[in-house]
């Protein structure tokens, strides 16, 4: 989901306030996903901010996934990134809305930048340092590869979803701003029981984790987070959340991909 639009500058705590308590207003339908996905504009105080509104009744049923149930895996997404400090995902919240109780998560502007991040690059012009993932092809058969460059911020995130279990990172999931943030959006299909972890940010399968990356997971594990965001999942979630989080810690390395499982989502970008 790619954002696009002007925002007022807010502290995490002056955007939450905002998206608890603000009037919404709906603007439009973000016809590419899979879920009623609104973008809205929402007002307090004279403060005004876009965001986006995913309303309970119009998830569609998963064969995997609780009915009504994403809403708040995201905002559990959020809890933890923002209490652990890993700082990926956009303020969040779980409120009423024009369309009943829903997600709603502060828009955040993507920048096009000269040099991005991930997606399918010509196959013998894969940037200098990039990991390859996955081979391709176009409808006139030349060869491409899907690939992400060796960023910090993205091994940070990598990290991050291999803790909640992120069952759909795509490569239009992951937004850069120009002020050098890297945002990931869209975690309703997180927190499975099962290992469901589907991504397109494999470049360090095996690797060692970086420092500061062992360094969140432990602020995971010592400040009982996973038990802060039980609201949002059932007992067995956070359960199956605390014992990834701590065999990360544990190996010290990247997970590599699940045999019995995809690894990469579809569409990957």
């Amino acid at each position: 989901m790619t954002q696009q639009s002007e925002a007022p500058v807010l502290s995490e705590s002056d955007a939450l306030e905002l998206l608890r308590h603000g009037q919404l207003e709906l603007e439009g339908r973000l016809v590419d996903a899979s879920n009623t996905t609104l973008r809205a504009v929402v007002t307090r105080d004279g403060v005004t901010a876009r965001c986006v509104y995913k309303p309970v009744r119009g998830e569609r049923p998963l064969w995997d996934f609780p009915d009504g149930t994403l809403a708040g895996r995201e905002v559990a997404a959020y809890e933890l990134s923002a209490g652990a400090g890993f700082d990926l995902v956009p303020p969040t919240v779980l409120r009423d809305g024009p369309l009943g109780t829903g997600m709603c998560q502060l828009w955040i502007d993507e920048e096009c930048q000269d040099e991005p991040l991930l997606g399918f690059v010509r196959a013998r012009r894969i940037p200098p340092g990039w990991h390859r993932i996955a081979s391709a092809r176009d409808d006139g058969g030349r060869p491409y590869a899907l690939a992400h460059a060796d960023d910090p911020r993205l091994a940070r995130m990598a990290v991050f979803d291999a803790v909640v279990n992120n069952a759909d990172r795509k490569g239009g999931h992951v937004i850069s701003t120009t002020d050098g943030r890297v945002y990931g959006v869209d975690h309703g299909v997180c927190f499975h029981v099962h290992d469901k972890l589907r991504t397109v940010l494999w470049g360090w399968v095996d690797e060692p984790l970086p420092d500061e990356t062992v360094e969140l997971l432990e602020r995971v594990c010592a400040d009982g987070l996973v038990e802060r965001v039980a609201g949002h999942l059932t007992v067995a979630e956070v359960r199956a959340t605390g014992e990834r989080t701590r065999r990360l810690l544990a190996d010290r390395r990247f997970p590599s991909p699940a045999g019995d499982w995809p690894s990469i989502p579809w569409p990957p970008v």
